[in-house]
């Protein structure tokens, strides 16, 4: 007997292994039953399927399922995404520091470490660096660098998602149009000798979003993330996908106009974040005698209880909170959330008392204005997480799969 037309497949054709592997990892369809009822083939061919995917080591059987037949019989068997089969490698860089992780496929943090990292220092120099810092990690881990299937990388500018390459970065001197990609899958074979994987890179925002609102907000139709640190960004997650513009340079708020002539390092006069980002705070604090130099030192004061630098931050958010009630009110998300440096009481009570009182209340009626809930992993998150789903989309797996011979 002869299956139907899968109705999950893509392009109107049959349902492949690939698009049964997404039913399963996403809890649509977990036995063979339900993956039969939700793609239309018959008994035969998602057994074929299956098969594929077992000897890829992507599946799994789990216990058994309730038995759905009044009759009675044996339950049915449930499936179960391997995550135990490969490891991800992610990075987020900030100006001065950088962080890298080793994370399981769902996103569990098995290595982590945090250092001083500075991208004045140039592509070649620091993504080398963090070819060491993977195989240190890895080590730690416990795992072999043969086990990584792709590496993710945040990096704080605007990034063309097609080739990987930030585009004129205001914050990332000698960067512009780097091979990023290429100069990172290389170091991580110089410094583990395993053969090159695929590497995803996109804004530090973009993957903050895309990591909080696939944790903690995943119904969460349109969610944007804002992060005031050295500068400000934003990230916007709408349907479940990050939304980056025609090249990358969606939710780069912190170059709107805000009608001051402060001069920003994009070169142009009156951004926002030239007056309101953990940058310009610290300068501020500065020429008052304060010592803070970056986002991070303004970051301490406030964990300190500094009232100088409590008020700023609160002025601050007012800047903030004025611009984002434009942006609340033109994309109408459900969650903004405060991100960065800055994310602290005094700042977050500015932008709220600016927002609600520009924005119209039919925006804020259903608006959630949260703080970050990852913290310093945010991007870690983002970026695994990125690389997964890249990984296991249903045409991707049927690619690797044909390449591993299955």
């Amino acid at each position: 007997m002869t299956g139907q037309p899968g109705r999950t497949g893509r392009g109107g054709g049959q349902a492949g292994a690939g698009d049964l592997l997404a039913l399963v990892r996403t809890g649509r369809a977990t036995t063979r039953g339900a993956l039969q009822q939700a793609t239309g083939l018959s008994r035969a061919t998602v057994g074929q399927r299956l098969d594929r995917l077992f000897r890829a080591g992507w599946l799994r059987e789990g216990a058994g399922g309730p038995v759905d037949s009044p009759l009675g019989g044996r339950p049915s068997i449930t499936l179960e995404f391997d995550d135990a089969h490969a490891v991800v490698l992610a990075a987020d860089l900030d100006t001065r520091h950088a962080r890298a992780a080793v994370l399981s496929l769902t996103g569990e943090v098995l290595a982590e470490h945090a250092g001083a990292l500075a991208v004045e220092d140039g592509p070649d120099a620091v993504l080398g660096e963090l070819g060491g810092w993977f195989a240190e990690l890895l080590e730690k881990a416990g795992h072999r660098a043969a086990e990584v299937c792709g590496i993710g990388l945040a990096v704080p500018g605007p990034v063309d998602s097609g080739t990987g390459r930030v585009v004129q970065p205001p914050m990332m001197p000698g960067w512009d149009g780097y091979d990023i990609r290429g100069r990172l899958a290389r170091a991580f074979t110089e410094r583990t000798g395993a053969a090159p994987v695929p590497v995803l890179v996109d804004n530090d925002a973009n993957l903050m979003a895309y990591g909080e609102q696939r944790t903690g907000y995943p119904d969460c139709s349109a969610f944007v993330l804002v992060k005031v640190s050295t500068g400000i960004g934003a990230g916007v997650v709408v349907d479940g996908g990050i939304f980056r513009g025609v090249d990358g340079g969606a939710g780069d708020i912190g170059h709107i106009r805000v009608g001051s002539e402060a001069l920003c390092r994009c070169g142009s006069q009156g951004c926002l974040a030239a007056v309101a980002s953990g940058g310009a705070v610290a300068r501020r604090l500065a020429g008052t005698g304060v010592p803070a130099a970056s986002g991070s030192d303004v970051r301490d004061l406030l964990a300190a209880g500094h009232p100088g630098a409590a008020a700023l931050a609160r002025e601050a958010g007012r800047q903030v909170g004025d611009v984002l009630a434009t942006v609340v009110t033109l994309l109408n998300p459900g969650v903004l959330m405060i991100a960065g440096d800055l994310a602290g009481t005094s700042f977050v009570t500015g932008v709220r008392e600016l927002l609600y009182q520009r924005a119209l209340p039919r925006s804020t009626a259903r608006l959630e204005v949260v703080t970050s809930r990852l913290g310093e992993r945010a991007g870690l998150v983002g970026a695994g997480a990125l690389v997964v789903e890249h990984l296991y989309a249903p045409a991707r797996v049927e690619e690797r799969l044909l390449a591993l011979g299955v």
